[in-house]
């Protein structure tokens, strides 16, 4: 599916373009965005080949993975980083994950790329199944998943090493008719 462009009320997701590097890297460049993630900040240099990557990975037959811009529909501005990537470990799943710009965090943007991003992966790909992962220090993610209606699943003890050690992850999924009971939109 090439290009993805799914809008909600103060959100759209769309494809990246070589523009929005300076806007990533204000994301993936931050301390305080990167502090839950499962790597420490990047240089411009690293987002410069991970946006790259990304637009590559847009164009693939068939396409597995979806690393979006999260931007504000007034506007257009870049707030956040998304990403859907097909699990080839399960039968029509994939895995989440989304980061957004310090200063736009606490206006409930998570919960609306999270919708987005299930909306993508139900409505226009099909799937059964959705998961995301995240840090056990990360409270606010917990919020944003469960408000986004997906379901802790477990602990993966020792999943992520980062900053010199091992992290656990907590784990959550959906299921499309879940997702449907709780208003997902056919769209």
């Amino acid at each position: 599916m090439y290009p993805v462009l799914r809008d909600d009320v103060r959100l759209s997701l769309r494809e990246l373009t070589i523009d929005d590097v300076d806007a990533v890297l204000a994301i993936y460049g931050s301390p305080d965005a990167t502090e839950h993630l499962s790597f420490t900040p990047r240089s411009r240099a690293e987002v410069g080949g991970i946006v790259a990557r990304s637009i590559a990975s847009a164009s693939a037959t068939p396409r597995d993975e979806y690393a979006l811009a999260v931007a504000a529909r007034s506007g257009g501005e870049l707030v956040g980083f998304a990403r859907l990537a097909l699990d080839p470990h399960q039968q029509s799943a994939a895995t989440i994950g989304f980061a957004l710009r310090p200063d736009t965090w606490g206006v409930g943007y998570g919960r609306e790329t999270v919708g987005l991003l299930l909306g993508l992966a139900f409505a226009d790909l099909g799937l059964h199944r959705v998961w995301a992962a995240r840090a056990p220090l990360n409270v606010a993610s917990e919020k944003t998943l469960l408000a986004a209606g997906l379901m802790e699943e477990g602990r993966i003890r020792g999943h992520v090493h980062v900053r010199g050690a091992w992290r656990d992850s907590i784990v959550y999924g959906v299921l499309r008719e879940e997702w449907e009971e709780q208003g997902g939109k056919r769209t």
